[in-house]
């Protein structure tokens, strides 16, 4: 692969924050993960090129999607959506009175040369084979045979669960980083 040869034909990847569970049926699943801990449950799926979490609160739910191909899902219950393109936060306005959900999200993209994302791929790579229970990797390889990955790892607290995402795609380089807090409202 070199530098040249990379595809002019960005991805848009896409997080988009829902205020209900979304049904797995949506998706191609290619691994899932629930995480129950102190008053909350957490489904993470990690889907092709993208994931979800599911983050829910008694009867009160919120579902993070990031991924490059949405223009499947539904509107219904959609809270916000923004392109991950550059670097962008995103903070859910609290209402007041709210004992719900809170969530906040950290988006980042950059676009890397090909010996900088081969780096980057190798390490998070070797930091997926050791973070183990609380990670959740998938590897393919694109179109162009040039190897991709998407790694989630998750850090439970009592009234939060960080989320920490990577999506790196070799064709065009791009490595998506994601850093959400879902966090109990009292």
């Amino acid at each position: 692969m070199s530098v040249s040869s990379k595809s002019s034909n960005t991805q848009m990847f896409r997080m988009m924050l829902y205020r209900r569970a979304l049904h797995p049926e949506l998706f191609e699943l290619k691994s899932r993960r629930t995480f129950a801990h102190g008053d909350y449950e957490a489904d993470v799926w990690m889907v092709p090129t993208g994931h979800l979490v599911r983050f829910q609160v008694g009867k009160r739910s919120l579902t993070e999607v990031v991924m490059d191909r949405c223009d499947h899902l539904p509107e219904l219950g959609l809270v916000h959506a923004i392109p991950c393109l550059g670097e962008k936060d995103y903070e859910m306005p609290r209402e007041p009175g709210d004992k719900g959900i809170g969530f906040v999200t950290t988006i980042q993209t950059e676009s890397l040369s090909d010996n900088l994302y081969m780096t980057t791929l190798r390490e998070l790579s070797s930091y997926a084979d050791e973070a183990g229970a609380n990670s959740i990797c998938h590897k393919w390889d694109d179109n162009d045979h040039v190897p991709c990955m998407s790694l989630i790892d998750v850090q439970k607290y009592r009234k939060e669960l960080h989320i920490q995402s990577y999506h790196l795609t070799g064709s065009n380089g791009l490595v998506l980083r994601t850093q959400s807090i879902f966090e109990v409202h009292q």
